[in-house]
């Protein structure tokens, strides 16, 4: 099957490019345009499979380039977004255009070709959790302008299934991390202010609680769903049914790099109260019955992986540990 990678450039696109590669999938690849050239972190895979992949430059905004790349997919797997939630209370219509308008893109593109479409959503889409573990059915809440545009893009995407008869399934990873992963979000955050030998860790929110998935596991289950018939028509979490307070999280990783470090508030990176996701713990019941997936790491697994390769010269220096970056 040819499949088409929206968002292939980025953290867990280019995972899941690569995982298609290796399952023996034909796969194009959509990164957003840019002057130079560059494609993301495809651009650090290996050459080789590198060369397997079809790429096409464009913009999840513009529907004709949506469409064009869509043409001969027998799948889109959907997940180019804005995922910044700080950035999205600065720019919230940017938000709107690229995660609600890009989804429409998508899906009227899908709905031309009858291509099978895994929409990406998030966790964030639930808000503080009201029970857990949080399942499919817990309520809706758009804490952030980020949340709310991925709550639209959901909806949009149940909308098309039910109206059109589309083979659309709505996929909810709770927090992944793994390399690769930008510093916007807290692990990276950590491991390269760490690794830069700064001693005072700034961090927002220590009480807030996440479920974190390593991402090889987040997009092997991308795969598993694509997989399964049964999951059309269908929102599944990915999720690993435990979770850890972000303090917990710092003090995991300041003993395995520094332990002489320590952790200091940073009123910057606090969001607004009533924005803040106090607690996230998900519920993969439903992953599981579907498609037998379970996580394949732990989480003090995931966290050596990904400190080893954030460790590399290479990779450590292309991220800047003394900004804050929205």
């Amino acid at each position: 099957m040819k499949v088409l990678i929206t968002g292939a450039d980025g953290f867990i696109g280019s995972h899941l490019t690569e995982l298609m590669v290796e399952q023996g999938y034909d796969v194009r690849a959509f990164v957003y345009y840019n002057s130079f050239n560059s494609y993301g972190w495809l651009d650090n895979i290996d050459k080789r499979m590198l060369s397997d992949i079809e790429i096409v430059m464009g913009d999840i905004r513009d529907p004709n380039g949506v469409r064009s790349a869509a043409e001969g997919c027998g799948a889109v797997l959907h997940l180019a977004a804005l995922i910044a939630i700080p950035f999205s209370y600065i720019a919230p219509d940017s938000y709107v255009d690229t995660n609600i308008k890009g989804t429409l893109n998508v899906l009227q593109a899908a709905r031309e070709t009858g291509a099978r479409v895994l929409v990406t959503s998030t966790s964030e889409v639930y808000g503080t959790a009201q029970y857990v573990p949080i399942d499919e059915k817990h309520p809706f809440q758009g804490q952030s302008p980020y949340a709310a545009t991925k709550i639209g893009a959901d909806r949009l995407a149940e909308s098309f299934y039910r109206s059109f008869g589309m083979p659309i399934t709505i996929v909810r990873p709770f927090n992944t991390y793994g390399p690769r992963q930008s510093n916007r979000a807290v692990i990276p955050t950590i491991i390269t202010q760490l690794c830069a030998g700064i001693e005072e860790i700034k961090l927002g929110n220590l009480d807030a609680t996440r479920d974190f998935n390593y991402v090889k596991d987040t997009v092997r289950g991308f795969l598993e769903i694509l997989r399964t018939e049964a999951a059309v028509g269908e929102e599944i979490n990915i999720a690993t049914n435990t979770e850890i307070s972000i303090a917990g999280l710092a003090d995991e990783m300041i003993r395995q790099i520094n332990p002489n470090a320590r952790v200091v508030t940073d009123e910057r990176r606090m969001r607004p109260e009533k924005s803040e996701v106090e607690r996230l713990l998900g519920s993969s019941e439903k992953m599981r019955k579907l498609t037998g997936w379970k996580p394949g790491y732990s989480f003090a697994e995931g966290i050596a992986e990904t400190v080893e390769w954030f460790r590399k010269p290479g990779n450590l220096g292309r991220y800047r540990s003394d900004v804050y970056g929205v």
